[in-house]
């Protein structure tokens, strides 16, 4: 399946600054019925957004009308727990290309790349900046600029940088999945199985 192109994102931020979120808040067991990637963003973090009668939880900032935007701010330890995809594909669908925490549980980082949401690492201070920009001002602008790995505080220039696998970066600046990648080559693997012996 695949997504949008990313390369340079710069938006409004949501901040969730609770360390060692993990899947299951993320998106609940209860909610992995459904095996295509559609409808998960109307459940994302649902424990959190929900009361019990489907009201909206007025002290999650999800709730909150001043945050907004395509990038999800978290604490360290994001996406830990069990290695349900159902989770990335819950953060895609409700709208967000980037999260950015201090530290990613691998298994969660991975399942991100393979969907077009992008894991931006940084450093404890960074993020501490990061919250605190949006916190000062909810409308602060963070950009990420794939192709150089830098993520900005527009508002100070101030600036980090981030690792990613080269296959996945080209995959995500094309907007590939895994499978569109093979296509993509199908020429090169077709002239390379004409020299091959049946």
């Amino acid at each position: 399946m695949a997504y949008d192109k990313f390369e340079i994102l710069k938006s409004t931020a949501i901040p969730l600054p609770i360390e060692n979120v993990d899947t299951d808040q993320i998106i609940p067991a209860r909610f992995l019925k459904a095996t295509e990637r559609k409808g998960f963003g109307d459940n994302l973090f649902r424990d959190w957004r929900y009361n019990p009668d489907n009201t909206p939880k007025e002290q999650f900032v999800f709730n909150n009308p001043i945050y907004k935007g395509k990038i999800l701010v978290g604490g360290k330890n994001f996406g830990s727990g069990s290695s349900r995809e159902h989770a990335a594909w819950a953060v895609y669908d409700y709208g967000f290309r980037c999260v950015v925490s201090s530290f990613f549980a691998d298994i969660f980082r991975g399942n991100c790349l393979n969907i077009g949401v992008l894991p931006v690492q940084v450093s404890a201070d960074f993020l501490d900046q990061i919250f605190k920009a949006i916190e000062s001002n909810p409308a602060s602008e963070i950009e990420i600029d794939l192709p150089k790995q830098a993520i900005t505080i527009v508002a100070t220039g101030v600036q980090d940088f981030f690792e990613i696998n080269s296959y996945k970066k080209e995959n995500i600046l094309n907007g590939y999945d895994d499978i569109d990648y093979l296509t993509k080559m199908k020429p090169e693997i077709e002239k390379f199985a004409e020299t091959r012996p049946f």
